[in-house]
């Protein structure tokens, strides 16, 4: 996720929030979010899907934007089973376009049709996507030992979301530029970037350390 800068951000990058947690500066932003999913490990491929998918129309726009609009971006693309968006047509490429309350880009709304079909492809080639995503996971040496504000500001992306962006352009996926699969591996906790300091990260470094990985 690409953290947009508010007037509650200071130099360590964490704030105080209504209940007295400390929190990354974003929280007020999107509270749910924060607390109870980003940076949390995914394993269910429905919801990988999904999050390949959203971070794809993220691309170039607010995240706010989208999360707000991820109910609609649900209802429009069969709560994204990617087995029903794959046989996506002409007349849903029409209604799609015509649905004020999604994002409109028609390269995105293709771009989401095609990597349907990709997925398909990947869980006939590694079992699930699961299985495939999580061969992406950085070691732990290959992170930060402090994952501050300044490390916040100046990455983007990692060698490890490269590797995943060119191994899915590579399988025809699209929209899955090294940005977006850095923001992917955020969402769907391949790394945990909460804030040194941040009431989640811990919860998060947790629910890692308890997950089987997939594969």
């Amino acid at each position: 996720m690409k953290h947009e800068q508010n007037d509650a951000q200071h130099e360590t990058g964490l704030i105080v929030d209504a209940q007295g947690r400390t929190c990354c500066y974003w929280q007020p932003q999107m509270p749910d979010y924060h607390d109870v999913e980003w940076g949390r490990p995914v394993t269910d491929d429905r919801l990988i899907f999904e999050k390949v998918c959203l971070e794809g129309f993220h691309s170039g726009m607010s995240w706010q934007m989208i999360y707000n609009k991820r109910e609609n971006f649900r209802r429009a693309f069969a709560g994204f089973d990617f087995e029903k968006v794959a046989g996506f047509n002409e007349d849903d490429i029409a209604r799609l376009m015509a649905d004020k309350s999604i994002v409109r880009n028609r390269a995105k709304i293709l771009a989401t049709i095609n990597n349907a079909q990709r997925a398909i492809e990947m869980v006939a080639e590694a079992g699930s996507l699961a299985a495939w995503f999580w061969q992406f996971e950085p070691k732990p040496e290959a992170r930060p030992q402090t994952v501050d504000i300044h490390y916040w500001q100046g990455n983007n992306t990692s060698p490890e979301a490269e590797a995943m962006s060119k191994a899915l352009k590579k399988r025809g996926w699209r929209w899955v530029g090294p940005v977006t699969t850095y923001a992917l591996m955020q969402a769907l906790g391949l790394v945990n970037d909460h804030l040194q300091g941040c009431c989640v990260r811990d919860i998060c470094e947790a629910e890692r350390g308890r997950l089987k990985r997939p594969g």
